[in-house]
């Protein structure tokens, strides 16, 4: 259980994050657990087959996101620019998946079959943008094949159900943020952030809970040695 203690710091970011509000804590979420992963990777440097720097990618762009909404205020395409940074960590979750699992088709087409509607319905008619218009579709599409990579993890239940978990947070804020943005429906934003943080939480204590990670944070280990 040691490998987790390390969670306590993007843990209390995310808690200074929601009460101060401050960008510099919103970062830190992300960042901390992006190095997380870095210093396991270093830790084990033949880690490089589980595909990490892909969920550190993810990460990175997800600051940018962060840093694009909440800095929109009075900069016309800053949103549009949030939408691609987390359309860019999106592909860089699903890479990471796509790597240890396969999709799996009846979630993906369930999800299609609510979130579609739920676009062409509710979403495209609040839209006046073509750019913007395209952006959230592609962004939509993105996320249902994100989650359904997660749902098809071949991984233990711990690793599989905290990554799922993850992704399907992403999701849920994000879908919380398309209320308030295109149907002026913000009786839910109270939750956008909680959930946000919760998913790097749970999808970087899906990656330590890998049998492969197993004492990284001991202090008698490093990489095991080589058999002969």
């Amino acid at each position: 259980m040691e490998r987790f203690v390390v969670l306590i710091l993007p843990a209390a970011a995310a808690v200074m994050a929601l009460w101060t509000g401050r960008l510099p804590f919103k970062l830190a979420v992300a960042a901390s657990c992006g190095i997380i992963l870095m210093a396991c990777m270093v830790r084990r440097p033949r880690l490089s087959g589980l595909q990490l720097w892909w969920v550190v990618a993810a990460l990175a762009m997800s600051m940018v996101g962060d840093y694009f909404l909440s800095s929109r205020k009075g900069h016309a395409h800053f949103f549009e620019a949030g939408i691609a940074a987390f359309f860019a960590a999106h592909l860089g979750f699903l890479r990471y998946a796509l790597a240890h699992s396969r999709i799996s088709i009846g979630a993906l087409a369930v999800m299609l079959l609510a979130f579609v509607p739920y676009f062409l319905l509710g979403l495209a008619p609040a839209i006046e943008s073509r750019t913007l218009w395209t952006a959230v579709l592609v962004y939509l599409l993105v996320s249902c094949v994100g989650l359904a990579a997660a749902l098809g993890l071949n991984q233990p239940r711990p690793v599989k159900w905290l990554y799922l978990a993850g992704i399907a947070l992403i999701v849920f804020s994000d879908t919380l943020i398309s209320f308030g943005e295109f149907l002026r429906y913000r009786r839910l934003n109270f939750l956008i952030l909680p959930t946000y943080y919760a998913a790097h939480l749970a999808i970087t204590a899906s990656i330590l809970a890998r049998p492969e990670l197993r004492g990284i944070f001991s202090r008698t280990t490093n990489d095991p040695a080589p058999a002969r």
